[in-house]
């Protein structure tokens, strides 16, 4: 076990194990995450672009907005993680700055909060187009959502702005290895040597004020668009409308699931495997981005014709 290297009662640096009990597999796991990561950029950096290069206004509504906010930070929290995690496991490279190492932390909980508040924005906004669609322009004006915008950014960095401050005033005298693949917060004040009941409750808080409200109004949403669309004419167009909702379903099972499963393992779940509950960390924050373009984004048909248009183009 490494010991720490202190300045003051901080070690210079953290060790990141990476997947404790799967040291052995660590260059096979990479190949999956690496795959997600490369799909990631490539997906939302196409929609990005997309979006951007559209000169009719077609694309530029409230839904097309929100999907830019996502990708932007999709892409924040994939780097945030993948790179150190892959040097971790192809280079054996585990050290990271203890400054790094509070960074990285706060980049990954803040964006991972805005991505569940731009869930909650494209959520209202297919609930306004499926329920009220008349007054959909009226309601969700260039101005409301700027305002909306705003609310998520500063709901998600704000609310956890006291996760690095408070880690920061721990003392830790015990070590600096750290049993995962990135500075997640409880896995990183779990090794002070003081009581740390604050960082504790702060985090349950957090979840519970950030992610709870967030299901709530998500689950009343889509049982809303689920009732609009069975009261639609004809079975074509519930069918389609129900594939478009039940894809952006599984999106946000995908990332509350494993993020709720996470927050309540490093709590209570002593007797999960450490190498299943960090498997389960990482699918929440690498595999959404990855599937976000596609859900969102190809299998709208007004991206889906553009996409087709700038490839076919292309190959003229």
């Amino acid at each position: 076990m490494a010991a720490p290297n202190r300045t003051s009662s901080h070690p210079s640096t953290f060790i990141l194990l990476g997947i404790p009990g799967l040291e052995a597999m660590h260059v096979w796991i990479s190949i999956p995450f690496c795959f997600i990561y490369v799909m990631s950029l490539l997906g939302n950096c196409l929609l990005l672009g997309v979006i951007k290069t559209e000169v009719e206004t077609s694309l530029h509504v409230p839904m097309y907005y929100f999907l830019c906010m996502l990708a932007v930070s999709d892409l924040i929290l994939s780097t945030s993680t993948l790179p150190k995690m892959l040097s971790i496991f192809w280079l054996n490279f585990r050290e990271i700055d203890f400054s790094a190492c509070l960074t990285q932390m706060y980049f990954i909980h803040s964006f991972a909060g805005m991505d569940s508040g731009i869930l909650v924005a494209l959520a209202l906004d297919r609930y306004v187009a499926i329920c009220d669609p008349l007054r959909h322009s009226t309601i969700l004006t260039d101005s409301v959502v700027v305002k909306i915008g705003l609310a998520v950014l500063l709901r998600g960095g704000l609310l956890v702005l006291p996760y690095p401050l408070l880690a920061r005033r721990w003392p830790y005298c015990r070590t600096n290895v750290i049993a995962h693949t990135y500075c997640e917060h409880l896995a990183m004040v779990k090794l002070a040597c003081a009581d740390i009941r604050i960082s504790n409750y702060y985090g349950l808080l957090t979840a519970f004020l950030g992610k709870g409200p967030d299901v709530c109004f998500i689950t009343f949403s889509y049982t809303q668009i689920l009732r609009a669309i069975f009261r639609l004419p004809t079975k074509d167009a519930q069918w389609k409308t129900f594939g478009t909702c039940s894809s952006h379903l599984c999106v946000i099972l995908a990332f509350y699931i494993p993020a709720l499963f996470s927050t309540l393992t490093h709590r209570f779940g002593h007797n999960v495997p450490p190498y299943f509950h960090i498997i389960t960390a990482n699918v929440y924050l690498l595999v959404p981005p990855m599937l976000n373009p596609i859900i969102y984004g190809v299998r709208t048909k007004q991206i889906r014709d553009r996409l087709l248009l700038l490839f076919t183009h292309k190959r003229i």
